[in-house]
């Protein structure tokens, strides 16, 4: 019997070492490529996909930004000067009284906190100038307009008392979206027609065109639309532009220029509009824009876009050709 040598390898011949080589290199691999396709070939989690990713990290909640507002009629009278009567009150414009002016103030206030309040709210006709109703802001409440006149009063030193507001307004309402001239969007005149004598919102100075503007049909209630919202882009087409001027002119320039207030060429009258017209429109859209003698600026609306400032005078001198 052939005794066993321990030491002895059990690689006898090249063919075997080959061999055992090969193995070395191929065993590895088929292992690693065999637990390579069971972790790969596993099913996803249809969790994973896109969609489910999106719903798993979406906000729980969003949060809404909107422009600061008070309720409707709930503006104070310091709100309601800011946004409308300073524009012809504080620079004394056409007559208006000028804000904290006790000599110019005092023989209104003489009248009476009821007659000045009448005179704002239903407009007045007086010797040194003219107050359209409300001011030329019909969207303000009789209460806002008499808040303002009590505002404007107690400048002087009348010691009136505001009406109380039925809420709390905000401290700085934006202009109301409705009616396309909120709180700031009509003539600044409310506060002048505190005064009682105050200027008309858009008296002689001929309004700015941008383009005529018939005003009826669906394209006014679109161009409406975006008078109200305050779109700057209200020019951009011809339609809009047309509807723009017309819900402008209905909403600010007719409370003085329907009647022909304190100079402010009548709408529609060829000879009263035909030397402005003269002018170029350049030089009656700068009037418009800018004010000239009765006419303040942007008719006292100073939140209005110029293309809406613009286009109103358009749609007047249109009306007058």
């Amino acid at each position: 019997m052939t005794e066993h040598d321990p030491h002895s390898s059990p690689i006898k011949t090249p063919k075997q070492l080959i061999v055992v080589v090969v193995l070395a290199f191929v065993v590895p691999i088929v292992i690693i490529g065999l637990l390579s396709q069971l972790f790969t070939s596993t099913r996803h989690d249809t969790s994973g996909d896109e969609q489910r990713v999106l719903e798993r990290i979406k906000p729980v909640g969003s949060v809404v930004i909107a422009e600061a507002s008070g309720p409707k009629g709930n503006l104070t009278g310091e709100q309601v000067y800011a946004q409308v009567c300073k524009t012809c009150h504080e620079p004394a414009i056409a007559g208006a009284p000028k804000t904290g002016d006790k000599a110019a103030w005092s023989p209104r206030i003489a009248q009476g906190e009821k007659t000045l309040v009448a005179h704002a709210i239903a407009g007045f006709q007086g010797k040194a100038g003219v107050m359209p109703p409300k001011g030329g802001n019909t969207d303000l409440t009789d209460d806002e307009v008499h808040r303002a006149v009590v505002f404007l009063a107690n400048q002087v030193g009348a010691g009136w008392k505001e009406p109380a507001p039925t809420a709390i307004a905000s401290a700085a309402p934006a202009p109301s979206a409705q009616g396309g001239a909120g709180a700031t969007s009509t003539p600044a005149m409310v506060s002048t027609a505190v005064s009682g004598a105050a200027p008309k919102s858009s008296a002689t100075a001929p309004p700015a065109a941008a383009t005529p503007a018939p005003a009826s049909g669906s394209n006014a209630v679109t161009a409406t639309t975006s008078t109200l919202t305050g779109d700057a882009s209200a020019t951009a087409g011809a339609n809009a532009t047309k509807s723009d001027g017309k819900a402008v002119y209905d909403k600010v320039c007719a409370v003085c220029h329907a009647a022909g207030i304190a100079g402010a060429p009548k709408f529609g009258d060829k000879a009263a509009w035909a030397p402005r017209i003269a002018t170029g429109m350049n030089t009656l859209h700068a009037s418009a824009l800018k004010g000239k003698n009765a006419m303040p600026p942007k008719g006292g609306n100073l939140a209005l876009p110029d293309p809406d400032v613009t286009a109103a005078v358009d749609y007047m001198v249109a009306a007058a050709k």
